[in-house]
């Protein structure tokens, strides 16, 4: 429903208003508002901060159109008006544009014409409240989905998007905070929850400054690739500021005397980088999936508080620049062999 003012001092506009307009009125297409001078004007528009539209002489005791215009244009420029006045020489036309005026219409008024500039100025309004909506809603998707995601996938229907994959050469990352889950049987959940978003907060910063991505939040854990040049030295300086960062806060408080660690995992090599999810559902998890993903995943399963753990070839990429030491063989699930795995200490 288009919600309209009209205002205008002649008390008899009203039912004339409502008269021809009444089919609209009563299919629930038009609201109309009415007031007889700019100062009532913009009474009934604190009361109804949704009017779309306004219909306004120039000419009214106390507060006069061009005025209303221009306090409507500070109070809320979403809101068009169009001037309706017997003042119809180009001096006030220029005057009513100038203030942001829609339209103009002069008087004696032609309500079919008027009819028509009033669709027309309501298709604009809903093209611009289109727009705001698109662009409320794509901020919204940005705080779930990665903004690589969002490039990635722009424009692409979903069936297609299912098909499409990739084999990279990338690091995977997995960091959880160790123990969160038991501050949740002494705190009230608004509480865990801020806690953890700060948490994670931190550990985002520091993996957008190596130039990594957050692939997804699992439960108190965070799963972060990395790609391009250095992509693993990049994914271990992260995880190291993370770690040592996380540390250094004190202990959360004296009842739960929890104070943040970290257990992370990191793996390097081939993955597949694409699309799972359901046609069905319509549902996209733009993700990176492979052995060297699960590798990742157990290594940080297996690593104690404050501990980075990585593999023997990964150790051997970084040895001249991070200080790493051996911390022995491992049986990994769905692993036919151990695998001999070392620590980053710095």
């Amino acid at each position: 429903m288009a919600k309209i003012l009209v205002v205008d001092d002649e008390e008899d506009l009203e039912m004339l208003f409502r008269q021809k307009y009444r089919q609209k009125i009563r299919a629930g297409e038009y609201e109309m508002l009415f007031a007889l001078n700019g100062q009532l004007a913009l009474d009934t528009l604190n009361e109804h901060p949704d009017v779309d539209m306004i219909l306004s002489d120039i000419n009214m005791p106390v507060m006069d159109g061009l005025t209303l215009l221009s306090h409507t244009k500070e109070k809320n420029p979403l809101i068009k008006t169009i001037i309706i006045s017997a003042y119809g020489d180009m001096e006030n036309i220029r005057k009513a544009m100038n203030l942001g005026a829609f339209d103009f219409v002069t008087k004696p008024v032609d309500f079919q014409d008027l009819e028509i500039t009033i669709e027309k100025t309501l298709s604009y309004i809903n093209q611009v409240k289109g727009t705001l909506q698109a662009m409320r809603e794509n901020n919204i998707l940005k705080m779930y989905v990665d903004e690589t995601v969002l490039n990635f996938m722009g424009g692409k229907e979903i069936e297609s998007a299912l098909m499409e994959n990739v084999t990279i050469d990338a690091t995977a990352a997995f960091i959880d905070l160790v123990g969160f889950t038991k501050i949740s049987e002494t705190e009230n959940p608004n509480t865990v929850v801020g806690l953890l978003n700060e948490y994670f907060d931190l550990m985002v910063r520091e993996i957008i400054e190596q130039k990594g991505s957050v692939d997804k939040f699992i439960g108190d854990a965070v799963m972060a690739v990395f790609q391009g040049e250095d992509h693993l030295g990049r994914a271990v300086k992260a995880c190291i500021e993370i770690r040592d960062k996380m540390e250094a806060i004190p202990e959360y408080s004296t009842i739960t005397h929890f104070r943040p660690q970290v257990s992370i995992g990191i793996n390097s090599g081939e993955m597949v980088s694409g699309n799972i999810g359901s046609k069905s559902l319509k549902r996209l998890d733009y993700t990176v999936i492979g052995d060297t993903v699960n590798v990742a995943s157990r290594l940080q399963n297996a690593a104690n508080p404050g501990q980075i753990l990585i593999l023997d070839k990964s150790a051997d990429q970084i040895k001249d620049r991070f200080k790493v030491n051996p911390f022995g063989e491992m049986k990994l699930k769905n692993k036919a062999n151990p695998v001999t795995v070392f620590e980053v200490l710095s």
